[in-house]
């Protein structure tokens, strides 16, 4: 009678794993990264420590990847910010410079009225004095100043010769002043028409 059993098979305490089976475990735990002997038991506390840290891990990947996505938008909303803000700025100085020119427009429609009213002061001073007054200084408020050039060095920006008179020789002033010149919140509107001398 054989002593390892009937069939003549061995018993499994005694049974050696094959070779080809033996070189599939040991592929097994290169794949796992973990011999299969230093692996812990499923449902043992050092499994389930396992288990946290692996999530612990790919919490920590997760927050990094959504930091880095809500630093992306905070540039975006930034960038758009500034955009915005430049682009009010801008709106607001391109309507500031279109209320100056349609205002400087109307003020230059006047200036007729202004001349008018200059001509019938020289004839009536005490009658048309008082209304050219009030009329020049409403307008003032809004921007218009009536360039003072009588006596002045000659500037070509703000007036127009039309007349000269020789003189003692040196610089060219206005010595009379033949229409009044304007000027628009700083800028010329209407050079003066004036004679001067040297």
């Amino acid at each position: 009678m054989n002593p390892e059993g009937a069939s003549g098979e061995e018993t499994p305490e005694s049974s050696e794993i094959p070779e080809g089976l033996a070189d599939l475990e040991d592929l097994l735990d290169a794949i796992e990264g973990t011999p299969a002997s230093e692996q812990p038991e499923p449902g043992s506390l050092e499994a389930e420590l396992a288990e946290l840290e692996d999530l612990e891990a790919m919490v920590e990947h997760d927050i990094a990847e959504v930091l880095s996505e809500r630093d992306q938008f905070k540039d975006i909303a930034q960038r758009l910010q500034a955009d915005f803000d430049n682009y009010r700025k801008r709106a607001a100085v391109q309507l500031a410079e279109e209320v100056d020119r349609a205002t400087g427009r109307l003020a230059q429609a006047f200036l007729p009225v202004l001349d008018a009213a200059e001509a019938a002061y020289l004839r009536h001073p005490d009658e048309v004095g008082p209304l050219l007054n009030v009329l020049l200084s409403e307008l003032k408020k809004h921007g218009l100043e009536t360039l003072d050039l009588d006596g002045q060095p000659f500037d070509p920006e703000v007036a127009e010769a039309v007349a000269h008179e020789a003189g003692e020789g040196g610089d060219i002033t206005v010595a009379e002043v033949l229409r009044s010149g304007y000027r628009w919140k700083g800028k010329t509107l209407r050079a003066a028409m004036v004679r001067t001398c040297d």
